[in-house]
């Protein structure tokens, strides 16, 4: 295989960052001194090339280190790993929060998404460049969601070093987000996660009842709070028993997509081919999602076990947690839960002595929407570029690793816990026929009280914005997020179930709900949107590569034009909009048009 290698080379540090995940290179082929040996044979190739997955922590290992990925530090990373350095240099690329070109150390990024526009993200972004000025040591970058909409405006502050520092400043004055880039360490600690709760502490709450109660770092206290009941109720289930009482209790995703738990569960179990994997789909990066980092954050044991659960019933021992690469905190709590679970007998080889093994690994994103798509995320772990697949073949006959795959978000999983502690009737009987459980829905935007509430499905919209104290003025409200859409403020009796948001022509999605006044400049939130999916697309596919540009370009035409003049491009809009949903490879491009024209046509956006 001719790799191609150029004459860069790695600096002491690149190579230790490198060699710290990889343990030390083996032979001169891989980096190492040349010996008499490595002139007789090649030692290692197929090994290396067995672990291709490990390019995305090899390019996060780079870049926590040093900032960015010199030429240098990436073909020796390509060496360790066997990789062609061309094929890793489109995934470096391919992320938002990788560089391949020299920046400072330390990176500032501001979101500009829709919760933070609305709350004066763009005047935020030009204090702190003025405060800054040039030759700070600060790289300041707009940024897409950070997932922390509860508390916009955002930003998150990302020093380089061993180790690498972070520091978040929501909601961000120039000031403050100033001290979260130029001294992490010195920043004001984030405020606790039962805060994006306001019903913290309430009785009544399934998914949420421990957030703020108990201490997400003691595996003691959840313990005595109920953890670790289900899983020892699924061992006494057996694996098909488990997949039953999911089945029975008519859990569906909660990531937007709405599938049968229980009918992906059961087809994956089904599979003859081995191993079977497990993937916690943890990289929530639409606009206004925030409700995992909250659960991740508040009750990193309840996903662990949740976790182990679902390993235990499909028949898989090994789980992937692809965690967003803006969630730091999480990052921190996951880690700390899954060591202490290991040490405790609850991962590993033999979990509570019932001869199971099932661990789980953490594999961190870098900034790209496209991995929530579940392939596309399957591509990223295994250290290619995040771009769908195209089905069939399924997840559940060829995943991950091209093996049967179940893929699931932190809300589904964290359901299994209280379907197998309370009974699947009893967990049906909460919500609707059609639409059954709890639902965690994340309320950002013009109100009162924004964060994560937890309501049973078939309660309305009103009922969720009552909560959470809507102001005077409601103009809209997004449901589902960019890929979601509008509904106008005299329709809040919209039930929150999936098919009754069908029904009224729009979509549960993820349960994103984002309330907008009139003092938010509409055409510039659909602007924002339609620039969120350019940049988001992966590029793969003709419709979606090119209708997410043609959307951007028509609504700059329009945004300060209304009635008969902007007539031809809303046409035009619609026939580009028509093309990427019924041509686009996956659900962003097929969404990508849906805010747009729901604004068009409910809200009149541009009338």
């Amino acid at each position: 295989m001719d790799l191609h290698f150029g004459d860069s080379k790695p600096t002491d540090e690149e190579r230790a960052a490198v060699d710290a995940l990889l343990g030390p290179p083996e032979s001169s082929w891989e980096g190492a001194d040349r010996s008499d040996a490595d002139l007789r044979w090649a030692r290692g190739g197929r090994a290396a090339r067995d672990r291709r997955d490990l390019l995305l922590p090899g390019l996060h290992a780079i870049n926590d280190r040093v900032g960015w990925i010199s030429d240098g530090a990436l073909d020796y990373l390509c060496r360790r790993l066997t990789v062609p350095p061309a094929e890793a240099y489109g995934v470096a690329t391919f992320y938002a929060m990788f560089s391949v070109k020299p920046r400072p150390a330390t990176v500032l990024h501001v979101c500009t998404d829709l919760a933070c526009a609305a709350a004066g993200a763009p005047e935020l972004c030009a204090g702190i460049e003025e405060r800054l000025g040039l030759g700070s040591g600060v790289s300041v970058e707009r940024s897409p969601c950070l997932g922390l909409c509860e508390r916009a405006p955002a930003a998150l502050a990302i020093k380089a070093g061993d180790p690498v520092r972070t520091a978040v400043s929501a909601p961000a004055t120039v000031e403050e987000a100033v001290l979260a880039a130029s001294a992490p360490d010195s920043a004001p600690e984030e405020p606790p996660a039962a805060l994006a709760v306001p019903q913290a502490g309430q009785d009544g709450l399934t998914l949420l009842h421990r957030v703020g109660v108990v201490d997400p770092a003691s595996l003691d206290d959840y313990r005595a709070h109920g953890g670790y009941t289900a899983l020892r109720r699924a061992f006494e289930l057996g694996p098909a028993g488990v997949i039953r009482e999911v089945t029975d209790s008519g859990l569906a995703g909660r990531g937007g997509a709405a599938f049968p738990t229980g009918r992906k569960w059961q087809a994956t179990a089904s599979q003859p081919d081995r191993p079977h994997y497990l993937v916690c789909n943890a990289d929530e990066s639409e606009p206004g999602t925030f409700k995992d980092r909250v659960l991740m954050e508040g009750d990193p044991y309840a996903l662990v076990e949740a976790m182990t659960i679902a390993g235990y019933a499909t028949g898989a021992h090994q789980g992937y947690l692809y965690l967003r690469g803006e969630y730091p905190r999480a990052l921190h709590r996951l880690e700390h839960a899954i060591a202490q679970a290991r040490a405790r007998g609850l991962l590993g080889d033999d979990v509570l002595g019932q001869g199971y093994a099932f661990d789980i690994e953490i594999r961190r994103g870098a900034g790209a929407y496209i991995c929530g798509e579940e392939t596309a995320l399957f591509n990223s772990i295994e250290g290619y570029r995040g771009e769908p697949r195209s089905k069939p073949p399924f997840p559940v006959e060829k995943g991950l690793f091209g093996k049967p795959t179940v893929e699931n978000n932190v809300e589904t999983l964290v359901n299994v816990l209280p379907i197998l502690t309370m009974g699947a009737p009893a967990y049906a009987a909460i919500g609707t026929e059609r639409s059954t459980g709890p639902k965690l829905f994340c309320v950002s935007g013009t109100v009162e009280r924004p964060g994560v509430y937890e309501l049973p499905l078939g309660a309305t919209l009103g009922d969720l914005l009552a909560l959470a104290g809507v102001r005077d003025g409601l103009r809209a409200v997004l449901l589902g997020g960019a890929a979601g859409g509008f509904v106008r403020a005299d329709e809040l009796d919209i039930p929150l179930t999936f098919e009754g948001t069908r029904e009224a022509g729009t979509t549960l999605g993820s349960g994103v709900v984002m309330a907008f006044d009139d003092s938010v400049p509409l055409p510039r939130l659909l602007l924002r949107i339609a620039e969120f999916f350019r940049d988001e697309s992966c590029g793969q596919c003709v419709p979606c590569r090119v209708g997410t540009v043609r959307q951007e370009e028509a609504l700059h035409r329009i945004a300060e034009r209304t009635g008969a003049a902007a007539a031809g491009d809303i046409a035009l809009l619609r026939e580009v909009g028509r093309a990427m949903r019924d041509a686009s490879i996956c659900g962003l491009g097929q969404t990508a048009w849906n805010a747009v024209e729901s604004a068009i046509d409910r809200l009149g956006a541009y009338e």
